[in-house]
């Protein structure tokens, strides 16, 4: 195979992410031609606007910043006349049994897109054939204290790479370096509505972000029978689904947020999910 002619970071708005594309600013890693965001819609306002800051430091440098999107994650759960791409929820039924839905977010709504995008710049959108030989790098932001989720890509046209490791820079070395760049308030990225959050997460939103705790409370309560289109279709699901880990309305869960550090906290970015709850996390869509 030839060398890859393109350089792409999935830029998840992270640490990690935005470490890399800042050191390709700063020319400590080679640059990229595109850093690329895949957008569920559903993002905290505080990631939007570290999104925009980000665009402008690389725009600077030349590196554009790209939004990409397969819909409003938000929206499109609970609209019954969308598909509904299952979300990790938590489910309780009718017994009383305790489970968790499948996780097809993360591939339908940031993978997916992203590489629809690098097979537009590539110069073979889908569902046209990709040659052989014709590749893009794609930097991921796995630091090396989270190595395990490092993983070769499963299409012939993108070759992931991973410049944290090869520099041997753990979570608190993109932290020490944002912060040496005025960049100390670096957001975690995933929707609103993950399910994954934890309390402390949860707590700060009720606290601080009221108009994005209420739409995650509307959500939660909107989403107890399952899929909208489901429903709609007189197939609810047999028991509820639920934002939090407790199974119960948001807004009555009694929160306890833990102190914890900064480097407990990983961000979800499309191929650093850190919670494996995939049928088959190492899978993605083309």
């Amino acid at each position: 195979m030839t060398a890859p002619t393109h350089r792409f970071l999935s830029l998840g708005a992270g640490v990690q992410s935005s470490t890399l594309l800042l050191l390709a600013v700063h020319g400590r890693i080679p640059a990229f031609d595109a850093a690329i965001f895949a957008d569920t819609g559903w993002e905290p306002v505080a990631v939007y606007r570290h999104l925009d800051r980000l665009g402008d430091i690389a725009g600077r440098a030349g590196i554009e910043v790209v939004r990409v999107s397969a819909g409003d994650i938000r929206a499109d759960a609970l609209d019954p006349r969308h598909r509904f791409a299952s979300m990790p929820l938590f489910t309780l039924g009718p017994n009383g049994e305790r489970g968790m839905a499948r996780r097809q977010c993360t591939s339908e709504y940031k993978i997916r897109p992203i590489k629809a995008e690098v097979r537009r710049r590539l110069g073979y959108p889908h569902p046209a054939r990709v040659p052989t030989g014709v590749a893009a790098e794609m930097a991921i932001g796995i630091s090396l204290d989270e190595i395990g989720r490092a993983r070769d890509a499963d299409v012939a046209y993108m070759r992931n790479t991973f410049p944290l490791l090869d520099l041997g820079w753990r979570r608190h070395d993109c932290l020490a370096y944002l912060t040496a760049h005025g960049l100390a308030d670096t957001p975690k990225s995933s929707c609103v509505g993950c399910p994954f959050h934890d309390d402390r997460f949860w707590a700060d939103l009720k606290a601080h972000s009221p108009a994005e705790w209420a739409t995650a409370v509307d959500f939660d309560h909107r989403i107890r029978a399952g899929s909208a289109r489901a429903t709609a279709a007189g197939q609810p699901l047999r028991g509820q689904f639920y934002l939090h880990r407790q199974r119960i309305p948001l807004d009555q869960v009694t929160l306890h947020p833990r102190q914890q550090s900064p480097d407990d906290t990983p961000s979800c970015g499309p191929w650093t999910c850190p919670h494996p709850s995939d049928p088959s996390p190492g899978r993605e869509v083309t």
